[in-house]
């Protein structure tokens, strides 16, 4: 792909893209939180994790149904009474994945998906779905907030699988969802494909869609190239899943692999892009993830999924669907069925 002329025609359809990244840009001095230890969080409030936190048998040595997680109980334990005693649920989240969470540039407001499951958490816990701390976090500090315990939650379209449950703890899947590639819509790449041979291709550093690519590239230029010379940056793997889009944008790549979930939501903010494909060509959930072995919290997340799910088309994760999903992923009915683990 050149990326002369072709770039300033792309640009054209790029206004609500670059006005997200301009307003995340704006707001990540208030919102995105160092992960390093110590210090206290807004309102004053010690940044203390969740506290003590037990082994579990999950692990990638043994696993093999990544999405079992713990039976559901709303019974308090040292992970649910820190989070009393604090008066606030901290929760890890993203801010710039349009319709999941994303802060509205109008309002100032985290809103999406993610944000309505991390206040009916809150809710559930603490009585009020106000009483959260929001902290946005990149992809790839996901699992280090929870280990270093900055948060109590991520709630950030987080793939469950058996690698990550050796670090964190998961609760049931709470959305279906695969790998997909996102590309502009002139664009001579047809999908997760020979298509993609030769064409520099981005990807969130620590996401499942990057681990993709390491297995089968189909000739994509994926890495980023770090031989200490000027020409070194990182433009092919990247923090925050926004910054391939600013990237493809720019004509700086030629394609993106992510999540659909998170591409149709990229693809509804613009018309010059396109999830490339006939479906997604990988099945991967999303779960709630935890400080590793944090089993009280996981077990009481799983009891706020039970009845987040219950209560068919009336439901509340089926009207947070409607709200914020339907419309760049008609069809889905139900979300998917919970998997627990008998010990």
């Amino acid at each position: 792909m050149t990326r002369t002329g072709s770039t300033r025609v792309r640009l054209r359809g790029w206004g609500g893209v670059t006005g997200m990244a301009a307003a995340c840009a704006v707001t990540a001095s208030l919102t995105l939180l160092p992960l390093s230890h110590g210090g206290s969080g807004p309102f004053g409030v010690g940044l203390a994790g969740p506290g003590p936190a037990t082994a579990v048998p999950a692990s990638a040595d043994d696993c093999t149904d990544p999405e079992a997680s713990l039976p559901p109980s709303g019974a308090d334990g040292p992970s649910i009474e820190k989070i009393k005693e604090r008066g606030k649920l901290i929760a890890g989240v993203d801010q710039n994945s349009f319709r999941w969470g994303y802060r509205d540039p109008a309002t100032g407001k985290l809103e999406g998906f993610d944000i309505d499951l991390v206040r009916a958490i809150a809710r559930d816990v603490l009585g009020d779905p106000d009483k959260v701390i929001f902290r946005a976090i990149p992809t790839n500090q996901r699992i280090a907030a929870l280990e270093n315990d900055k948060v109590d939650v991520v709630v950030r379209t987080m793939t469950i699988n058996c690698a990550r449950l050796d670090q964190v703890s998961f609760s049931t899947a709470y959305f279906q969802a695969g790998q997909q590639v996102l590309a502009p819509k002139d664009s001579p790449i047809t999908g997760y494909d020979k298509s993609l041979s030769g064409k520099r291709v981005c990807t969130a550093e620590g996401s499942t869609a990057y681990e993709a690519l390491e297995k089968q590239s189909f000739g994509a230029v994926f890495k980023d190239r770090h031989d200490g010379t000027e020409a070194d940056e990182d433009q092919l793997t990247v923090p925050n899943q926004l910054d391939c889009l600013v990237r493809l944008q720019l004509g700086e790549v030629d394609a993106v692999v992510t999540d659909n979930a998170l591409a149709a939501g990229q693809a509804a903010q613009d018309p010059a892009v396109v999830l490339k494909g006939d479906k997604p060509f990988t099945t991967e959930y999303y779960g709630v993830a935890t400080k590793h072995g944090a089993n009280d919290l996981v077990a009481r997340v799983n009891q706020v999924l039970v009845d987040y799910r219950r209560g068919g088309a009336a439901s509340p994760w089926m009207v947070s669907y409607r709200k914020w999903l339907a419309s760049g992923l008609p069809g889905i009915s139900a979300p998917p069925a919970p998997k627990y683990r008998n010990n």
